[in-house]
C-alpha cells in the first residue's frame, strides 16, 4: 500500500508527465526536501514542493512507479553542490533492468559531486605549537569511525609521513620472514611506534608493495617486526619504504595525524590557509555507487547511464595483518562498483579524491560504454573490467566494453603498484583514445594468466591511447602496455608511449609477459623508455610490425626466454637509438622472425659493420636467418630532435615498405568527434 505521502508524490509526477511521450524527470537538488515530488527543479513560491533533496529519495519515488509510467525512461536530474551520501548508493535491477532505462545525471550547466566524506569542523589551534590545529572527533573517540585520508579544499593531504621526502632502503635482501622482517638503519625506526600500534611501513618491492603495521622493534638489531606475512612477489633487495601515521612524523606544512584513542586530529596548515575558512573533508564510506544485480534470478541491472556526476572522497582499510599486494593492487576494488549489469554508460563523469580504483565492472559486467571521464587524485588506479577466475556461466562472464576518451592520470597515491586500466578475465573489449599518465605502475595491463591455458581474454582493442610518465622510477618491471597469456584476436595499435621509468628494471613501452600468445603490436610510437622499448619475456607468435621504437635508453628491444617455438615476429620496424644496446637479454636459439627492419644507432651513423646484434655482426646475424632485407639507414625523421617521428618523402624507410604512422588522433578526442 501506497503511503499517502508517496501517492501524492506520484501524482504530482504523473500530470506533469503523462501528455507527452518523454521521460519522467525527478529533480534533485542541495536545497530540496525529501517531503516534496521531485517534480520541480526549484520550490515554488510557498515552499509546499519542488526539488528532492537526495538521490536515494529520487530512486525510491523512481522505484514505484509502474512499468507502464516509465516506458519512456525516468531521469534523476541532479543539481550543482556536494551530496554527503550516508551509505552507496545501490542501483539493482528493480531501478534499472528490462523495460526500466533509468538516467542519473548532473542538471544542465551543474556539477554535483556525490561525497563520501564529512566536513570536520571545530578547528582550534593547539596550546603551545601555534603551527598546529586540531579537532575533536567523538565518533573516533568511541570507536566507531577512524579515517586514513583529509581533503582541504578538494586537496589530498598528506598523512604524517617519515622521511618527508624521498625513502628509506631496507637493509639487504628482500625480507621473507613470516611474519616480515625489516632490517633498517639504525634509527630509522623506533621502538615507540610499535607501542602505538597504528604507525605503517610501506615498502616498494619490484611490482608491488606491501603496507603493514609495525608490531616489535628491536632497535639493538635493528630488525622491526612487521604485521603480516609476505607473498612470494614481494622480492626486491635493499628496496625503498617508508612509514606513516607516527605522531613525531607530523614535522612539515601539509601534513596531518589523527590519534584514534582520544578522537583528536591534528593538521599542519600550509602556508596561506585559514582554517576558520577552509573546508576539511574526512572519508565515511569505502564505496560510493553500488551496481548489483541478481544473480540467483538471472536479472541483470541494464540500462543504467551516469552523466557529468563527481565521484569524490572514500577511504581505504587496513586489517590487523596489513596489506600484502600480489600485482596491480588486486586486492583493491572500484569506488563505483558493478556486478550482474549490462548495456550500462557512464559519460562524462569525473572520479577523484578516492582511495582505490575509481571504477570496476566487475563479474557479469558485458557491453559497458565509459566514454569521456576523468579520473585523477586517485589511490589505486582508474578502470577495472573482468575478475580474476574465470567464469563458465555466459551470465557471470565479463565483456563487451567500450572505454574511449577517458583521461586518467596521477593515481596509485596510496597503493602504487595499481594499472590506469586493467582488463582481468574479460575479452572484445575496445580501448581506445584515453590519456593515461603519472602513475607508478602500467597504463594499460591486458590478461590475468601466467602461462599457456586458455583464457576468456582474448579479442581486446588497445589503440590510439597517450600513454606516458609511468612507473617514475618507484617500482619496477612495468610496461606502458602489459599482457599475460593467451589472447589470440588482441591487438595493440596506433598508441603513442614515452617516459616510462622503473626504480631498476623493466620500463618498458610495449611488454608482452609471461605465456603472451597470439597478439598482434602494430604501428606505435614508443620512446624514452628505461629499459627497452618492446620486451618479450615470454610467449609465442606474436607480431610486431610497423612500430617506432626510438631513443629508448638501455636497449632497444628485450627478449628474456629462449623457447622451442617462434617468440614473435618483428618485421617492417623503425629502430633508431643513441644510447644503450640494439638487442638486450637472451636472443639464443634463433625461434623468432626478424627482416624488412630500419636500424639507427646515430652514434655509428650508418656504419652497417660497426652495429652489433647480440654480439653478432650483421653479417653473421644474417647467416643465421635474420633481417636478410633488413637496412641500417637514418630513417629521416622530420624532427628527431622534437620526438616528432614522421618521416621526410626520402626516407629509406617508407622504400622498404614502412607505412606511416598518423598520430593525429591520438588520446582524448573533442566530444564531438567520439564514436
Amino acid at each position: 500500500m501506497k503511503t499517502p505521502q508517496l501517492a501524492s508524490i506520484l501524482a504530482a509526477v504523473f500530470l506533469g508527465f503523462t501528455a507527452v511521450a518523454a521521460p519522467i524527470t525527478l529533480h534533485v537538488a542541495s536545497d530540496g526536501n525529501d517531503a516534496w515530488s521531485g517534480s520541480l527543479a526549484k520550490a515554488n513560491s510557498a515552499r509546499s514542493d519542488g526539488p528532492l533533496a537526495t538521490i536515494p529519495a529520487a530512486l525510491k519515488a523512481a522505484r514505484a512507479l509502474t512499468a507502464d509510467q516509465v516506458k519512456d525512461g525516468v531521469v534523476i536530474s541532479v543539481g550543482g553542490g556536494v551530496y554527503e551520501l550516508a551509505a552507496p548508493l545501490t542501483i539493482t535491477p528493480d531501478d534499472a533492468g528490462g523495460a526500466r532505462h533509468l538516467t542519473i545525471a548532473a542538471a544542465a550547466n551543474e556539477s554535483p559531486v556525490l561525497s563520501g566524506g564529512r566536513v570536520i569542523k571545530g578547528w582550534r589551534p593547539v596550546a603551545g605549537r601555534p603551527e598546529l590545529w586540531e579537532a575533536n572527533i567523538p565518533d573516533v573517540r568511541a570507536g566507531q569511525w577512524y579515517f586514513r585520508q583529509l581533503f582541504v579544499n578538494n586537496q589530498r593531504r598528506q598523512r604524517a609521513r617519515t622521511p618527508n621526502t624521498g625513502y628509506y632502503r631496507i637493509q639487504g635482501d628482500s625480507p621473507q620472514d613470516k611474519p616480515v622482517k625489516l632490517h633498517f638503519k639504525p634509527g630509522e625506526i623506533k621502538q615507540a611506534w610499535a607501542d602505538d600500534g597504528d604507525v605503517e611501513v610501506i615498502a616498494l618491492l619490484a611490482w608491488a608493495d606491501i603496507r603493514m603495521q609495525i608490531r616489535a622493534v628491536d632497535e639493538a638489531n635493528h630488525v622491526a617486526t612487521l604485521s603480516g606475512d609476505p607473498r612470494p612477489s614481494n622480492r626486491e633487495n635493499n628496496a625503498e619504504y617508508y612509514i606513516e601515521n607516527a605522531p613525531d612524523g607530523l614535522d612539515q606544512p601539509g601534513e596531518w595525524y589523527l590519534n584514534r584513542r582520544t578522537g583528536v586530529v591534528t593538521y599542519w596548515p600550509l602556508p596561506g590557509e585559514d582554517m576558520t575558512q577552509v573546508r576539511v573533508v574526512a572519508p565515511r564510506l569505502e564505496e560510493l555507487v553500488r551496481v548489483e544485480g541478481d544473480f540467483a534470478g538471472k536479472r541483470a541491472v541494464e540500462h543504467l547511464t551516469l552523466r557529468g556526476l563527481t565521484f569524490a572522497e572514500t577511504d581505504w582499510t587496513l586489517g590487523p595483518n596489513g596489506y600484502a599486494d600480489t600485482q596491480a593492487a588486486i586486492a583493491t576494488h572500484g569506488d563505483v562498483f558493478a556486478e550482474a549489469a549490462t548495456d550500462c554508460i557512464i559519460e562524462d563523469c569525473t572520479f577523484t579524491r578516492l582511495a582505490d580504483y575509481a571504477l570496476e565492472l566487475g563479474r557479469g559486467c558485458q557491453r559497458w560504454r565509459v566514454v569521456g571521464n576523468e579520473m585523477f587524485d586517485l589511490g589505486a588506479g582508474g578502470v577495472r573490467l573482468g575478475v580474476p577466475d574465470k567464469r563458465g556461466d555466459a551470465f557471470e562472464q565479463n565483456h563487451g566494453h567500450v572505454v574511449t576518451d577517458n583521461h586518467i592520470h596521477h593515481g596509485g597515491l596510496i597503493f602504487a603498484p595499481a594499472v590506469g586500466l586493467v582488463i582481468l578475465q574479460s575479452g572484445q573489449n575496445r580501448v581506445a583514445h584515453n590519456h593515461i599518465h603519472d602513475l607508478y605502475y602500467s597504463a594499460i595491463s591486458v590478461g590475468w594468466n601466467w602461462g599457456y591455458q586458455e583464457t576468456p581474454c582474448r579479442e581486446n582493442l588497445i589503440e590510439f591511447n597517450h600513454l606516458h610518465d609511468l612507473g617514475k622510477s618507484l617500482l619496477s618491471d612495468m610496461g606502458a602496455v602489459y599482457t599475460l597469456g593467451i589472447q589470440k584476436g588482441t591487438v595493440i595499435r596506433n598508441n603513442l608511449i614515452h617516459d616510462v621509468n622503473a626504480f631498476t628494471y623493466g620500463g618498458w613501452g610495449l611488454y608482452t609477459d609471461e605465456g603472451s600468445t597470439d597478439i598482434v603490436l602494430e604501428n606505435n610510437v614508443v620512446y624514452r623508455c628505461k629499459s627497452a622499448g618492446f620486451h618479450q619475456h615470454y610467449g609465442r607468435d606474436n607480431v610486431v610490425r610497423n612500430n617506432i621504437f626510438a631513443f629508448n635508453k638501455e636497449n632497444q628491444l628485450m627478449r628474456t626466454r629462449a623457447e622451442a617455438h617462434i617468440s614473435f615476429s618483428f618485421t617492417n620496424n623503425i629502430v633508431c637509438f643513441d644510447s644503450g644496446n640494439l638487442l638486450g637479454s637472451n636472443w639464443s636459439n634463433d625461434h623468432y622472425v626478424m627482416d624488412r627492419n630500419d636500424y639507427y644507432d646515430a652514434r655509428l651513423g650508418a656504419n652497417a659493420a660497426a652495429m652489433r646484434f647480440a654480439g653478432a655482426t650483421l653479417d653473421e646475424w644474417r647467416k643465421r636467418g635474420h633481417d636478410v632485407n633488413s637496412i641500417i639507414a637514418d630513417p629521416l625523421f622530420v624532427a628527431p630532435e622534437k620526438f616528432d617521428f614522421r618521416l621526410k618523402p626520402e626516407s629509406p624507410a617508407l622504400k622498404l615498405g614502412f607505412k606511416p604512422i598518423d598520430l593525429r588522433t591520438v588520446g582524448v578526442r573533442p566530444k564531438g568527434q567520439r564514436d
